[in-house]
């Protein structure tokens, strides 16, 4: 069945390979981002394929925003039955550098960015009786992570937020998981590899079991699966997809 999805940070990275799965699976998608162009440009290489999606600009820490860009979507394709928030910063900063302006820049992105997008959608979907919400954490926010104390923390109230809006509404068709990547060949890492804040592929391949770099389809594939009406007996999870990384 085709449904109405959003997902944030859909122009880049994770993101990306998530509406292009969402699109592959007949549903209708918006891709939602704070760079409008970059947005644009994933919706008319979807349209090309006959998806119907639609690009809207929003940043995801201005709730006016986000309100405004969900409102958008409905009027373009419908009330809101799928959510994937993707939308997302890094950083690599030594804890006693961090300071009150990163910490709450981390927060206001990772953190409260995800929670104003899933109270703008959640209407939508306990009206239907029906919905799928899929948050992208990531594996700093189940093992912590050297010099991203203020990101780890954000990703670890992403985990605890979904699990919490899981349980609230478990009982009235809602779902809601979250996938938190390990090493995901996207512009973050790359641009951290770049800034020499990582090692090179060839080593972060070494430290993941399966061998190799997790790539946008891997992540993709499991939301998208997530989203679907065969996901409706799996809520509240954390499902690592990692390569065996973290177990």
């Amino acid at each position: 069945m085709s449904r109405t999805a959003v997902v944030t940070g859909g122009a880049s990275g994770l993101g990306r390979a998530v509406c292009a799965h969402l699109a592959r699976h007949g549903h209708r998608v918006a891709v939602l981002d704070v760079h409008a162009a970059a947005a644009e440009e994933v919706a008319e290489r979807l349209r090309a394929n006959g998806a119907r999606v639609i690009a809207v600009r929003a940043d995801v820490t201005d709730r006016a925003a986000v309100d405004k860009a969900f409102e958008e979507v409905r009027a373009a394709l419908g009330p809101i039955e799928v959510l994937v928030t993707s939308a997302g910063i890094s950083a690599f900063t030594p804890f006693p550098e961090v300071t009150a302006d990163d910490w709450d820049r981390m927060v206001r992105v990772n953190l409260t960015g995800t929670f104003h997008c899933l109270q703008a959608a959640i209407g939508d979907m306990t009206a239907a009786g029906w919905g799928r919400i899929v948050t992208v954490s990531s594996a700093a926010g189940q093992t912590g992570s050297m010099r991203q104390a203020h990101y780890a923390a954000s990703k670890g109230g992403v985990i605890a937020l979904t699990k919490a809006v899981a349980l609230e509404y478990a009982a009235r068709g809602i779902t809601a998981n979250t996938v938190p990547p390990f090493t995901a060949d996207t512009p973050l890492l790359r641009a951290a590899q770049e800034a020499r804040k990582l090692p090179g592929p060839d080593v972060l391949a070494r430290m993941v079991p399966a061998g190799r770099l997790g790539q946008g389809d891997d992540i993709a594939a499991v939301c998208a699966f997530l989203c679907s009406d065969a996901a409706g007996y799996v809520t509240g999870q954390v499902i690592g997809v990692n390569g065996g990384a973290v177990t």
